[in-house]
Parts: structure tokens; sequence; C-alpha cells
């Protein structure tokens, strides 16, 4: 039963420069909350370019700062604005700040990145440290390689902010799957703060009129590779297994992303279009219908699309990009160990007709139900419950207390 509560707010800090996971992953536990406790607002700050392109439940709304993107060569630009990187980092900083000094949040929520892109979020996190705001940082469930990512927090001192600045840090996942700090010099006062959610469980959308099936009533298989932007190699590898053998008996809807370049979206259309079974999408804003009417998913592994999978409960076929960031890698490795999906390597030779054996077997392999998915899926309740303490009042307790 939803809990009222008294002027609550929490602000959430994405901040998106490669892809669609960090936003689709706040939204999703901005609405969650919001649904459980009434009263509840929740602000998003997102550099993503395409933050408008969803819907938002009342009381959750966005404030979008300019965009930077991240290359495939680690560097960064401004991804609108034709000025220095360094002039977008002090206006992105700025809004940050000052939408948090205006905001006055309970509960901040940071995502993923403890100092934010280029520390941006440092002066708000003491600002708000000051203000009496509770400081969490939100953690994926496997971050990355180990010795990379404690060379990377190295480099940025991270480990300081997280003994300092932080009251906790939520890990979105389960400890016996995966721990995100594994391998790092972690002082006991920062393993302290360590609570594990469970997955974030995903739900469908309420749409007024569902969408046409792609194929009517025929199963079909959903390609979906996030954002986009370094998907083409799996694009690629299942359209040369449609064109290596016709005969797959299902079709398939392939969901580029909207950072895919427009060269290879191109590319793409126009052999789908020579197949004839194969459809192209760039982008969907309810991607989770496709996804739970699918027969089986072909995905990255990314972590959102890895909840997804498991809350629709569909056979998937993991092909993980292992750059910039090994992550993928190591949790779709992880998850066909656990018998919850199946792996195959991007780097392997795309061979066509390992792809086509892949996926006609789709469909028929065992959904993740058949090896426990259900019980990871705990996620929302466990946030909700943590960040409970945080708020304001419940206004029937703050009543009683005024009449006893």
């Amino acid at each position: 039963m939803p809990e009222r509560l008294e002027g609550a707010r929490i602000l959430i800090y994405s901040h998106d420069t490669f892809g669609l996971g960090h936003l689709r992953r706040c939204r999703a536990i901005a609405h969650s909350l919001v649904e459980r406790f009434k009263g509840l607002s929740v602000l998003i700050l997102s550099g993503s370019p395409i933050i408008g392109s969803f819907d938002f439940r009342a009381r959750v709304d966005f404030v979008r700062i300019p965009g930077v993107i991240k290359l495939h060569d680690g560097e960064y630009k401004s991804l609108g604005l034709h000025i220095d990187l360094d002039q977008t980092m002090a206006m992105r900083a700025a809004i940050i700040r000052h939408t948090a000094e205006a905001f006055r949040p309970n509960v901040f929520l940071v995502d993923k990145e403890p100092l934010g892109l280029k520390s941006e979020v440092v002066p708000t996190l003491a600002m708000l440290k000051q203000m009496g705001s509770r400081l969490v940082l939100g953690l994926r469930d496997i971050m990355d390689e180990p010795t990379l990512l404690s060379r990377e927090w190295e480099h940025k001192q991270v480990m300081p902010a997280l003994e300092t600045l932080y009251d906790d840090i939520w890990v979105y996942g389960l400890e016996a799957i995966a721990d995100p700090l594994a391998g790092l010099a972690c002082p006991p006062s920062v393993l302290r703060k360590l609570h594990y959610t469970g997955y974030i469980r995903r739900t469908l959308p309420r749409v007024q009129r569902p969408p046409e099936r792609p194929f009517g009533e025929a199963p079909y298989l959903l390609v979906t590779v996030g954002g986009g932007g370094d998907g083409m190699a799996v694009i690629d590898w299942v359209l040369s297994a449609y064109e290596h053998d016709p005969a797959i008996p299902y079709p398939a809807v392939l969901v580029l992303g909207p950072f895919m370049t427009p060269a290879r979206q191109r590319e793409f259309h126009r052999r789908a279009d020579a197949l004839g079974r194969v459809r192209v999408l760039t982008f969907d804003s309810h991607l989770e219908l496709m996804m739970a009417n699918a027969a089986g998913i072909v995905a990255m592994g990314g972590y959102n699309t890895f909840c997804e999978i498991l809350s629709f409960d569909r056979p998937a076929l993991l092909v993980p990009r292992v750059a910039p960031r090994r992550e993928q890698l190591l949790r779709a490795t992880r998850a066909t160990e656990l018998g919850l999906t199946r792996v195959l390597d991007v780097e392997a030779g795309n061979d066509p007709a390992l792809m086509a054996r892949e996926l006609r077997a789709l469909p028929l392999r065992p959904r993740p139900s058949a090896h426990g998915a259900a019980n990871m899926l705990r996620g929302l309740e466990t946030i909700a419950r943590l960040a409970s303490p945080y708020l304001p009042a419940r206004r029937r307790r703050a009543r009683e207390a005024a009449l006893g």
C-alpha cells in the first residue's frame, strides 16, 4: 500500500555520456519511488539528449544539463554546443549545484560515477552534506574488470569521497552473483556502507493503446543494442545470419538505437529490406512491450537489458562488448554460468552459420525463471526501504505526535 509523505524530495544525478542505461535505470527507480510514496517528488539531472523522448509519471521531472559524449578513445567532447569542453563542464557543474540548492533534496542519489563526470558533482556533494541531505551512491552489479576499475578510481581519487562524503552505497545486484568492488582496496568504513538491493525489476509501461505486433501473431526475435553507439557488430552478425540462412524460422526486429551512426543505420536498413523477414527500428521509448512479446532476445548484456530479460522471463543470447569496459562480458559470462542466458563472443570471428544456429535454438532454451530469476528482482522494494528513514515523517504520524 502506498505511504504518504510530507514534501519529501529525492534528487538523482545521471551523467549520461554514452547510451541509454543510466537514464533508464534512474527513471525506473524514480517511478517506483513515487508509486510507493505519495507526496514524494523526484527530480532527475541528466545529460541525455533524448531524455525528452521518454514519458515520466506525475511527481517525476528532469533537468537537462548540456550534453557531453564519450568517444571510443575515452575522451569527451561537447555534444550539442560548439564550445570548449571546459565551458560545457563549467555550465553543467553550475546547473547541478544551483538545482540542488533550490530543490533541497532529502536524498541525493548519484548513479554510477561517484564524483560525476570529470568531478562535476563534488561541489554539490559537499554543499548537500552541509545541508544534511543523505548522500547515496548507486552502483550496478558489475562496474568493470577489477584491475581497470582500481586504476581508474585511483586516478580520480574516488575512495576518499566514498569515505568522507557518501553515507550509503547501494549495489543494484546480489552479492552472491557479483561484487562491484571486488579486487579494490576498500577500507572497512566504505565496506560498511554497502547495501545489496537485488536487481531492478522492469514493468510494462502504461500506454493507452498497445502497439501492433510487428509480425501479427507470429513469434519474433528481438535484437536490441541499447543506445547503438557500440552495437554495430551485433547487428551486422545477426543480419549476416539471416543472409546466410534465409530459412531461420523466426523473423526478427532489430532496434539500432538513437546513437548509431546514420551511415550504418542506412546500411542495415538496406540489408534488412532485401531480406524481407527482418524489420529495423531506430528507437522505441516503450521497448519493454516488444521485449515482453518476443520469443527470444539478442542483446549486448548491459545492466538494464539484463534486468529486462529477467523481468520478462525471455530466453536470451548475449553478445557483450569488451571495450572500453569489460563489464558486459563479465555480466554475460556470469549469467551464463548461472543458466540465465547464453553468451557469444563478438570477437570470435562473427561466423554467420554459428549465429544462425543460435537464433534457431534461442526460443527453445530455458527461460531465466527456471534458474531462480524471480528471487533476484527485489531491487526496487529494497531501495524504497533504504530510502524511507531519510524522508520526512508521514502525515499521520506527525498528526499523532501533535495530538500526543
